[in-house]
């Protein structure tokens, strides 16, 4: 038996890749329409009771301290659904109401979802409670995607608003 190195890796980790999602506002959007501008993807979903409406509303806050210069205008958060079957597009609109109009909401169908959610190595599981409802257990990373769509890392979301919006600009 011998050894024959392969070729060495990059050293970057795989995440994040094509997907078409629908929009709040029911219009599609990819990837690609990204591409210019550093942009987050979180994912979760509207029912959920805790970490969802704090990493949204931190992510707003970090919005907000970037301020409306040319740089920041551009910069976009993803709320991607991990629970399309209740989150269609009315239901994120009235949901996102709550926060910076930056953060995109999107959903699909639940094939689409779940290649997002493969694509990006995230994780989500439907968890059904007692009384017949049911609950989503999902990764609650903050991802920051570079301006070219590469994945940069994992996003500080609970640094000041100031840190996180220094950081998110820094990689304009």
């Amino acid at each position: 038996m011998t050894f024959s190195p392969g070729r060495q890796g990059s050293g970057t980790a795989s995440v994040g890749g094509p997907f078409t999602l629908t929009t709040q506002e029911g219009k599609p959007l990819s990837d690609t329409d990204l591409k210019g501008s550093p942009f987050l993807v979180f994912f979760g979903f509207t029912h959920c009771p805790d970490i969802c409406p704090t990493k949204l509303f931190e992510i707003s806050e970090a919005l907000r301290a970037a301020g409306d210069g040319d740089k920041a205008k551009k910069l976009k958060a993803l709320f991607i659904t991990v629970d399309p079957e209740r989150d269609t597009p009315e239901a994120m609109k009235s949901y996102l109401g709550s926060f910076n109009s930056r953060i995109v909401g999107l959903s699909g169908d639940r094939a689409a979802i779940d290649a997002v959610i493969k694509t990006y190595r995230a994780y989500a599981k439907k968890v059904p409670l007692k009384d017949g409802d049911y609950t989503m257990d999902h990764t609650a990373l903050v991802y920051l995607m570079g301006k070219d769509g590469s994945f940069v890392g994992a996003f500080n979301i609970e640094q000041t608003p100031a840190q996180a919006a220094a950081e998110w600009l820094r990689h304009s």
